[in-house]
């Protein structure tokens, strides 16, 4: 991964960070300092299975892919994280254990990252991160069980739909097969539904 700079990206963080919080300018040069800037190519992996999550990362350009890979071999996609997106695998990054994901670049990405050890001392610094992080943390964990719910009662189409409905900026960034592992189905089902719908 190389380094990079840039002001943008720092602005577009701040601007995620006061929809919950209020920073001071100090603030705002302490958090900065904490962070370390990184990017990945097409293709490229941020993160593979068996790696300890070092960094929480947000978005600043590109997209990002978080997955994992079950026993014969089928993907089953967790997240599409584009501009503006917090990713990575928050269990192993809380707990410092092995990761079970791969998050991997679906397009040239940048983005800011947060290491375990300025990620406790910006809560020592500044506490009131404490309530951005957790109102992260919950909106990721209300999510996981929205979709794990949808996923027992609601139709694939309908899971498209929603997707088309709640991620519109996504749908045309991403692959029909990489769309198709996160709603848990086929290509060939989902070529499908987008079939029928444009019947309609």
């Amino acid at each position: 991964m190389k380094i990079h700079d840039s002001k943008s990206a720092y602005d577009l963080i701040f601007k995620n960070v006061s929809r919950f919080i209020d920073l001071t300018d100090e603030e705002k040069e302490l958090y900065k300092s904490l962070l370390k800037s990184g990017s990945a190519k097409r293709k490229e992996f941020v993160l593979r299975p068996g790696k300890i999550t070092r960094y929480e990362y947000f978005v600043t350009k590109g997209c990002l892919k978080v997955y994992s890979i079950d026993r014969n071999g089928a993907e089953h996609v967790s997240m599409f994280a584009i501009e503006d997106f917090w990713t990575g695998d928050m269990a192993s990054f809380m707990l410092q254990q092995p990761s079970t994901y791969f998050i991997k670049a679906l397009e040239d990405s940048e983005f800011l990252m947060i290491s375990k050890e300025n990620y406790e001392r910006l809560f020592e610094e500044i506490p009131k991160f404490e309530r951005f992080y957790r109102n992260i943390y919950q909106r990721s964990l209300t999510n996981y069980i929205r979709r794990a719910n949808q996923g027992i009662s609601l139709t694939a189409e309908e899971r498209y739909e929603i997707f088309l409905t709640k991620y519109p900026h996504i749908a045309n960034r991403i692959t029909q097969k990489d769309l198709a592992a996160y709603l848990g189905i086929t290509p060939e089902f989902l070529s499908m539904i987008r079939s029928k719908m444009s019947k309609q």
